[in-house]
């Protein structure tokens, strides 16, 4: 299978032309390799033991994000999301490279239709970060790119599908995409009767803040449907000024914010962290959605917690945070209808044995 996200080809350097927006420039100046990283961070060489290889999937961070790193500390939770580790060459039982079978869901290259009334479409391979978890590193995007050859058949598609209300645009992370391309695309989405709802799966403005500039807030605030955007923020130390000032922005296109985390050992597993975080989050006019149990895919065992260890930090948000500011705890299987939730199954079988005891 092909690998994806060969960054260096993806996103050219920049900084020579003129016209370039911001953010396009501190995307192709992002952070490319592990010595350049250790010797911003002032870290011993000696503390890092490098991976054998990480050719077809190799560190990237942008300066911003790295910014947000505490010098000197190996652990820290935002250098360990991107650091690459020797235990990503580990083969664990159980860990595939399409941990959720998308690519049985293809309905065209590149358009998923694995859920009653929405579908999602991959539309580019390239992202602004490469976390190390991340459950579509082996995605075969040269192959899945709806938006080359295959966008009238795509289109066609949703226009054949009236169920379909909702489009999702993914990758890789749609916002490396300009501008002018997602204004397009949008409208061409907009204008199919039965699509309510533009949904973005998007890292950008947390790892990139300056991807929030008028350009991206003039079309999405333009545009005519519903707009959902849906960020990735794991830890509360990934959200400083930049990034808030930048969300207040898009909450302020009209747009419903909404944010993902999937639970990370020795990152995001601590109950205060994550209150931390919900809390931070909703402060900036973001709304906690799901808590993600770790995708298994190949190269990422090292990062998973347990569904007990899960259910108990669960069980502390619930006690500590109001019902609006707890994300659900929740785990995608390939085949069901939706996101299966993890919590609420637990608290029904607590509250079961406790009434089977009780008689």
């Amino acid at each position: 299978m092909e690998l994806p996200l060969k960054m260096a080809a993806i996103i050219p350097r920049t900084e020579h032309l003129e016209n370039v927006p911001v953010w396009q420039t501190a995307l192709a100046q992002a952070i490319g390799s592990v010595q350049e990283l250790l010797d911003l961070l002032q870290i011993d060489p000696a503390m890092y033991h490098e991976t054998p290889s990480n050719a077809d999937f190799p560190l990237r961070v942008p300066h911003s994000f790295a910014a947000r790193m505490q010098a000197g500390n190996i652990n820290d939770p935002l250098l360990r999301q991107v650091l690459p580790l020797p235990a990503e060459e580990e083969n664990s039982a159980g860990y595939l490279t399409d941990p959720l079978a998308e690519q049985g869901a293809m309905a065209s290259p590149g358009l998923l239709h694995k859920y009653h009334g929405r579908v999602l479409l991959t539309v580019t391979g390239a992202c602004a970060v490469h976390c190390r978890y991340c459950f579509r590193r082996h995605f075969p995007y040269s192959n899945a790119n709806p938006l080359a050859a295959h966008r009238e058949e795509v289109l066609k598609y949703l226009y054949s599908h009236r169920e379909i209300t909702e489009v999702i645009l993914s990758g890789g992370d749609p916002l490396v995409l300009p501008d002018s391309r997602l204004r397009v695309l949008s409208a061409q989405l907009a204008a199919i009767p039965h699509i309510r709802t533009l949904r973005l799966h998007t890292r950008l403005p947390v790892v990139l803040p300056e991807r929030v500039d008028e350009q991206l807030l003039g079309w999405i605030g333009n545009h005519p449907g519903r707009v959902v955007i849906v960020i990735h923020c794991n830890h509360p130390n990934e959200i400083d000024a930049g990034v808030a000032a930048g969300l207040k922005q898009l909450a302020h296109t009209g747009a419903t914010l909404l944010n993902q985390s999937v639970l990370l050992k020795g990152i995001n597993d601590r109950p205060d962290t994550l209150k931390d975080l919900s809390e931070s989050l909703f402060a900036i006019g973001v709304l906690p959605y799901y808590l993600h149990q770790l995708d298994r895919v190949q190269g990422a065992a090292h990062f998973e917690v347990s569904d007990a260890r899960a259910s108990q930090l669960m069980q502390q948000l619930h006690a500590t945070l109001p019902g609006y500011l707890v994300p659900r705890l929740v785990r995608e299987i390939p085949g069901l209808p939706g996101k299966w939730p993890l919590w609420p199954a637990v608290i029904q079988a607590r509250d079961a044995k406790i009434e089977t005891s009780g008689d």
